[in-house]
């Protein structure tokens, strides 16, 4: 006879429930999971920005903070974007097809007493992605971007003015990966519909600028190829936590005894979280995993990003150095009085990857170092769920004040203080330049990288 014990108890009768619930009435599921909030760096922007789910227009123009008493104006803005939801990628598609494919030969196998759940998902679920999709940008990818656009645009009128959209005064770069050249044209859209005008699409495609991680040799060979940059990732995932995601399940130790595989289980984890980004559903998927099993997994997922793209390894942020040089450029630019008045705004479109370093090169979420037990602390700032979701956004709001220029930094729209500032929300530009002195004199790329990576393929992952 099989001991289930309390917790396969508990599941079996969520599993009676959602044999119960609808599939047949989807008014009575929640329309979000409750683990929604832990999907890493594949986590809707709507989780970062729940105010959106009722108006996508949805704007607070009080996070705009100059100093109070200083008369100020904004003059220019710099945003570094994430493109917006997408299709998995042909990795992760395989690893849904093999789940899949699990999913039918272990239903086919299984006694009847064992099989609602099973039934479930093979009768009312469909692996409907296909290889073709690989990363590309999704309808829902596209709003993300017009939305943001326009609330933007209603944030600094006269920066995404009417008149700065239709001369082209604004600058657009973005990544040459088709997600991203998407997600450009779909913000300009979303420029476009704010203020009912009709203009082409103008971008510039710099994977030098924006994909600045694949010419680092010494990210490349430090980092990416290097087996023993992610020893702590690694760690954990074979560690007792980890196994206790699966050993808690008890459909993945019942009916699903491969996904001791623990691809297979951040798979079917994945396939909550597409489901949910590219078409607001609540996947069957969601009801194997309670909210401490998404906090494990998101743990992973943030222990990955923090050694192998951020804070773990110095070579890691050093790499966006070109990006962090263009950003300062940018803003000296803008400060210095010219002819025709200075460049009003500044869109870069790019990836995870982009941004995570640059963040890191800032200086910012740097609150403690993650291992396989850093978990376990209360308050951990680095959660790319809440920093990098689809459509995750930096912005540097320049202000024209009496006491000279300010900077403001704002991410995911909401403000965000320098590191050497956690008293001010916009202090001097000439400051937080002093504060950066370090590295906009040095941060040299050929000197902290050496040469451009030779024979390595793009890394397409996140």
């Amino acid at each position: 006879m099989l001991h289930i014990g309390t917790h396969g108890f508990l599941w079996l009768a969520a599993l009676s429930l959602i044999q119960n619930v609808e599939f047949c009435s989807s008014a009575e599921i929640p329309d979000v999971p409750s683990i929604a909030t832990y999907f890493g760096t594949k986590t809707r922007y709507e989780e970062v920005k729940p105010n959106l789910l009722r108006d996508p227009l949805t704007v607070n123009t009080s996070v705009l903070r100059p100093p109070p008493g200083d008369f100020c104006t904004p003059f220019h803005v710099t945003a570094i974007i994430r493109h917006g939801s997408r299709f998995p990628t042909i990795k992760n598609i395989r690893r849904i097809h093999r789940l899949s494919e699990l999913l039918q030969n272990e239903a086919s196998r299984t006694s009847e007493s064992s099989t609602g759940w099973l039934d479930e998902l093979r009768n009312r679920w469909e692996p409907w992605y296909t290889e073709d999709m690989d990363g590309q940008l999704v309808r829902k990818g596209r709003e993300d971007l017009q939305f943001l656009a326009q609330r933007l645009a209603t944030l600094l009128p006269s920066l995404l003015s009417e008149e700065n959209v239709r001369k082209r005064r604004i600058h657009f770069v973005t990544s040459s990966k088709h997600r991203c050249v998407s997600s450009v044209e779909a913000f300009q859209e979303g420029l476009q519909q704010h203020w009912d005008s009709a203009q082409g699409y103008n971008h510039e495609v710099d994977d030098e600028l924006m994909r600045f991680f694949e010419r680092c040799r010494g990210y490349v060979e430090g980092v990416e190829n290097n087996h023993t940059a992610l020893l702590e990732v690694e760690k954990f995932k074979h560690g007792e936590e980890m196994q206790a995601v699966r050993r808690r399940n008890i459909p993945f130790d019942l009916f699903f005894p491969f996904l001791a595989l623990l691809d297979l289980v951040e798979a079917a984890f994945f396939i909550c979280s597409y489901e949910l980004s590219i078409k607001s559903i609540h996947s069957p998927w969601c009801f194997l995993f309670d909210e401490s099993d998404a906090k494990v997994l998101e743990y992973s997922f943030d222990l990955k990003q923090f050694w192998k793209r951020s804070h773990g390894h110095l070579i890691s942020s050093l790499s966006s150095c070109p990006l962090f040089h263009h950003i300062f450029r940018t803003l000296d630019k803008a400060g210095r009085p010219r002819r025709w008045g200075p460049e009003p705004a500044s869109v870069l479109v790019g990836h995870a990857e982009t941004l995570i370093p640059l963040i890191s090169l800032l200086g910012l979420y740097k609150d403690q170092t993650l291992t396989i037990t850093a978990h376990l602390s209360v308050g951990r700032s680095f959660r790319t769920s809440r920093i990098i979701p689809y459509a995750a956004n930096l912005l540097f709001v320049l202000y024209d004040c009496q006491r000279g220029p300010r900077l403001q930094l704002l991410i995911n729209e909401t403000p965000l203080r320098f590191p050497n500032f956690q008293t001010e929300d916009a202090p001097l530009y000439r400051d937080v330049r002093a504060a950066y002195r370090y590295l906009l004199d040095g941060c040299d790329f050929n000197t902290e990288c050496e040469r451009k990576p030779e024979g390595r393929g793009p890394n397409t992952e996140l």
